[in-house]
Formats: structure tokens, sequence, C-alpha cells
């Protein structure tokens, strides 16, 4: 006799990112589509970010020539 096939798993339900209400398997990771467009025009407008440091390419020492001039 062969196994039944897994169901395919569903994430655990978890709170949503924009409003803390349970999210649902259908708009997963959040509650609905109003959170979820939410979410996105936070990603398009730049609210989220991940933060850099700038250097100065002046302060770098010159790389050395590859070719030994």
């Amino acid at each position: 006799m062969t196994a039944a096939p897994e169901a395919p798993r569903r994430p655990a339900a978890r709170p949503c990112p924009i409003c803390s209400k349970m999210s649902l398997a259908e708009f997963h990771p959040f509650c609905s589509k109003r959170c979820a467009d939410i979410d996105l025009s936070r990603w398009l407008k730049g609210v989220y970010a991940v933060p850099a440091v700038e250097t100065d390419d002046d302060a770098l020492p010159p790389a050395d020539d590859a070719e030994g001039r």
C-alpha cells in the first residue's frame, strides 16, 4: 500500500506585521490585502532601507598595478 501524499504545509498563524491581527494563509504574512498593500507601498516609497556606511574613495590607498609597472 502507498502512503497518502502529504498536504502542503500552511505557514503558522502569526501576527500581521502592520496591524498585529492574526495573519491569514491567503495573505500570509499579512491579515488582509489592505495590510499587504500598505507594506508594498512602504517598500516602494523607500521607508524600508538597509543602512549603509558611506566611504570616502579618496581616503583609500592606491591599488597595486597588476602588471607591475
